[in-house]
C-alpha cells in the first residue's frame, strides 16, 4: 500500500498547479494524474454533471490502485467532494477549499476578493467556508468567463488572457480588495500577470502547498507514505489528449511521465485501446 500511487484529477491541465507543489512536498511518491479534457471546462456546467464525472474518474483512478486522492479541482470539489467521500469511506480525499480563512487573517482593508468559476460559488462548500471564516470581512465574487479555456491553449500572458483579467479585477480593486483568492486551480500559472494587474499591494493567496500538506498529513495518518528513497513517477491520463497534456505539465511544471489515452463509455472511464 505504502508504494502505491496517489491520484489528482482536474478538468484539465489547472490540477497540474497542485501535482507541482505535491511533486515538491512528496517527491518519493508515484503519481497519477487525469485531466478530463472531453468535458473542461467543468465551470459552466451543471453540479449534478460534474458529480458523475467525478465518480467516473473515482472508480478509474481506484482501479489503477490509487492510494489517495486529490480532487485538484474547486468546481468538483464543490460539486461532489462529499459525494464522493460517502460514496467511497475506505479512501482518503483532499478537496479544494478556497482558502478564505488565510485572506480573512491578512487582509488590512477587510475587503477579500474570491476569482473562481459558477460552478465553486453555487456549492454549497463555498457558502460554508465565507459563513465560518469570513469573520464580518466583506467577500467580493467574482467570475472570469474564458479564462480556463486560454489557460488550457497555454496562453498565459496574451492579450485576451490580460483583457479577461483586467475586467475580472477592475471591480474588485475599485471595492478596495487587498487580498484575492485563487479558487480555480487554473488560475496559479497566471499568478506573474495577476500580481502585475493588481499591484504589489494586493496579496495572491495560492492553495496548492497547503493542499500538498493536507494529502502529506493524511498519508501520514494511514502509514501509507511511500517507503522508497529515489523519485516517484508520474503517469497523465487524459479523456482528450493525452500527449499533449504531458507537453503541457513539461512546459508548465517541468514535470514528464507516460501519457495514457483514456474515453468515456457512458458513465465509466476506460483506456482508449478499449
Amino acid at each position: 500500500m505504502s508504494n502505491a500511487p496517489l491520484a489528482l484529477f482536474d478538468s484539465g491541465v489547472g490540477g497540474l498547479s497542485i501535482l507541482r507543489e505535491i511533486r515538491r512536498q512528496l517527491p518519493h511518491e508515484d503519481a497519477l494524474f487525469f485531466a478530463d479534457q472531453a468535458h473542461v471546462p467543468y465551470g459552466p456546467r451543471p453540479l449534478e454533471e460534474v458529480r458523475r464525472y467525478a465518480v467516473g474518474i473515482t472508480r478509474f483512478l481506484l482501479a489503477q490502485g490509487a492510494k489517495l486522492i486529490v480532487v485538484a479541482c474547486n468546481t468538483a470539489s464543490a460539486a461532489a467532494l462529499h459525494h464522493l467521500r460517502a460514496t467511497f469511506p475506505d479512501i482518503p480525499f483532499v478537496g479544494m477549499e478556497p482558502a478564505v480563512k488565510p485572506a480573512a487573517r491578512s487582509t488590512i482593508s477587510g475587503a477579500v476578493g474570491v476569482l473562481a468559476t459558477p460552478a465553486t460559488f453555487q456549492g454549497a462548500l463555498f457558502a460554508s467556508v465565507v459563513e465560518r471564516f469570513a469573520n464580518g470581512v466583506q467577500v467580493v465574487e467574482q467570475t472570469l468567463p474564458g479564462l480556463v479555456e486560454r489557460i488550457e491553449t497555454g496562453d498565459l500572458q496574451g492579450p485576451e488572457t490580460r483583457a479577461i483579467l483586467e475586467r475580472a479585477l477592475e471591480p474588485l480593486l475599485a471595492q478596495d480588495v487587498d487580498t484575492l483568492v485563487l479558487a480555480c486551480t487554473h488560475y496559479p500559472f497566471i499568478i506573474p500577470l495577476i500580481q502585475e494587474l493588481a499591484g504589489p499591494e494586493v496579496r495572491v493567496v495560492d492553495p496548492s502547498p497547503a493542499i500538498a500538506r493536507q494529502a502529506g498529513r493524511l498519508l501520514e495518518q494511514a502509514e501509507a507514505a511511500a517507503g522508497r528513497q529515489g523519485p516517484g513517477r508520474v503517469t497523465f491520463y487524459s479523456s482528450g489528449d493525452a500527449a499533449a497534456l504531458a507537453r503541457m505539465a513539461r512546459r508548465l511544471i517541468g514535470e514528464q511521465g507516460q501519457a495514457v489515452d483514456v474515453r468515456w463509455q457512458e458513465e465509466q472511464v476506460v483506456p482508449l485501446d478499449c
